[in-house]
Order: structure tokens, then C-alpha cells, then sequence
């Protein structure tokens, strides 16, 4: 006697919703040098200094139209096997006419990543090295808990720390002329959470 497999019911929407529910963990998920790596979401601390972060450069970036500044998640694709999610991207105007329906598929002008407990290591080193050997011009790295904000800038194919700025300095970028960061409006007040 033959087995006779009955074709499969179609979905509902609310098994749709729960499908959703159980794959929208939350997490990040990158590949770096073909490798998956994955990461919780953020904390409220690194999502403070973000969020603040971005406010500063996407208002001078349009005010003067520069391009475009985007948060994560946004898939950046540097190669096939590296496909990244950076805090804040940059892109002039000439990479935005050239960005994709799926992602940024070239090397940004500015990467900024929020360190972490669970990322600050491979932000340091992995992914550090991969901006380098890609080519992304200018990497920043902002310290939540330290209150610190490390400025690389590649010069002839290596990143140079050119400028490392704590508590509450003023940041003037480069890549940036007329901006002003002053780091204390970066980082969350004394007591923030207890508000």
C-alpha cells in the first residue's frame, strides 16, 4: 500500500506572526572571514550614545549634503564572505547613488562602532582589520563605559589612532569641517537611569 503525503496547509497569518517571533531574536547577526558571528542586542548605554552620535552627523551630513548617514541594522557587504552591521555608516553622496535595494556594498567613507561587553574585542581586532583591508577610510570607536572615542584614519593602507578623545572634549572631525562634537552630549548624564 502506498503512502499518500498530504500537501501542506497554508500558513495563517497568526502562524505567521509567531514564525516571526521565533526567528526576530533580537540578536545580530554578521559574517566575518566567512564566519557567523552573532551578538545580542544592544544595551540602553550603547544604544544612548548612538542614538546621540547619529542626531550630531546626520544633521551636519543633510545640512550641508554630504550624503547620507545611516544606523544599524544595515547590511555593509565588503566581500562575499564579509557582510557587517556597523553602528553608523557615512557615505557621500556619490556612495549613495550607488547603494542597492539589499545594502551598502562598497566600503563607507566613516564606520562607527559602540563598544560593548560582547563586541568590544572584535570590534578592536576583527572588524578593526577588516575595515583596514577594505578600505573604509575613517573608523571610530566610541566607549560608552569609558567615555572615550578612538579616531582612526587610514593612511596608506594602515589605520592610524590620530586622535583619542575622553570625558567631555570637543571633537572636531576632519572628514567634517565646521562640526563641533562636544563628547559630554554623547554620553549618558550621571544618573541617567535613574530618571
Amino acid at each position: 500500500m502506498a503512502v499518500v503525503t498530504a500537501p501542506p496547509a497554508p500558513l495563517t497569518y497568526a502562524q505567521l506572526v509567531r514564525l516571526r517571533e521565533k526567528l526576530d531574536d533580537h540578536n545580530r547577526y554578521e559574517i566575518i572571514g566567512g564566519e557567523l558571528e552573532v551578538t545580542p542586542a544592544p544595551a540602553p548605554r550603547h544604544q544612548w550614545v548612538s542614538a546621540h552620535l547619529f542626531r550630531m552627523l546626520v544633521n551636519h551630513v543633510l545640512d550641508h549634503r554630504l550624503g547620507m548617514v545611516f544606523f544599524a541594522p544595515l547590511d555593509v557587504i565588503l566581500t562575499d564572505h564579509d557582510v557587517v552591521e556597523p553602528d553608523i555608516v557615512y557615505l557621500t553622496a556619490e556612495q549613495l547613488a550607488r547603494v542597492t535595494e539589499r545594502a551598502v556594498e562598497e566600503p563607507p567613507t566613516l564606520v562607527v562602532e559602540i563598544l560593548s561587553p560582547s563586541t568590544a574585542q572584535r570590534d578592536r581586532t576583527r572588524k578593526q582589520q577588516l575595515y583596514e583591508r577594505q578600505g573604509v577610510p575613517h573608523y571610530w570607536l566610541a566607549d560608552p563605559v569609558l567615555h572615550v572615542l578612538d579616531v582612526y584614519e587610514r593612511h596608506e593602507g594602515r589605520y592610524e589612532l590620530v586622535a583619542s578623545l575622553t570625558g567631555d572634549a570637543e571633537f572636531r572631525p576632519a572628514l567634517f569641517p565646521g562640526l563641533v562634537i562636544r563628547l559630554a552630549d554623547v554620553w549618558p548624564p550621571p544618573g541617567w537611569r535613574a530618571r
